[in-house]
């Protein structure tokens, strides 16, 4: 999977898709809005259960109070976690849609470094064009699309 100027290509498809307000980056660091250069892995897949089928075999629910550390101070920094968490963090299960479906990267994990980011996902945009805080995101349609076919793994390269 490869992501370059504005589309994932996969399979042979390319897909239109967003990165960071703050560019691509060899120097990512919490909190700049910036999508890190390089290939990484796919390492996770998670799903509301509330709100979607179960969208590959691998899928993991979210449940009420999960949520992802983005406090480099913590010893949980870039890691699940659940409620309540005495840190700062970004709440997994969103009321707007776009972690309904969330594949995981393996940016800065598991052995995170403090201060070089957390939870770069690939999800849902908020809408077409819509550039994420580090993320790489799409539409709903050609998310799920990609992640019935997405093994743990699988390689993101980003350009």
């Amino acid at each position: 999977m490869v992501y370059s100027a504005g589309r994932l290509r996969y399979r042979g498809r390319y897909i239109a898709a967003t990165s960071g307000l703050g560019g691509i980056t060899d120097f990512k660091g919490e909190g700049d809005g910036a999508t890190p250069r390089g290939t990484h892995s796919i390492v996770g897949l998670f799903y509301r259960p509330d709100r979607v089928a179960l969208p590959s075999g691998w899928a993991q629910p979210i449940y009420p109070g999960d949520l992802w550390c983005d406090d480099p101070k913590h010893p949980a920094y870039n890691h699940l976690c659940r409620e309540p968490l005495a840190a700062s963090f970004e709440n997994l299960r969103r009321s707007d849609p776009q972690y309904d479906v969330v594949l995981i990267t393996d940016w800065n994990w598991p052995e995170a470094v403090p201060g070089r980011g957390s939870a770069i996902f690939m999800h849902q945009w908020r809408q077409p064009g819509a550039p994420t805080a580090g993320c790489i995101a799409m539409s709903r349609c050609d998310l799920h699309w990609l992640v019935a076919r997405v093994t743990p793994g699988c390689r993101l390269i980003i350009r």
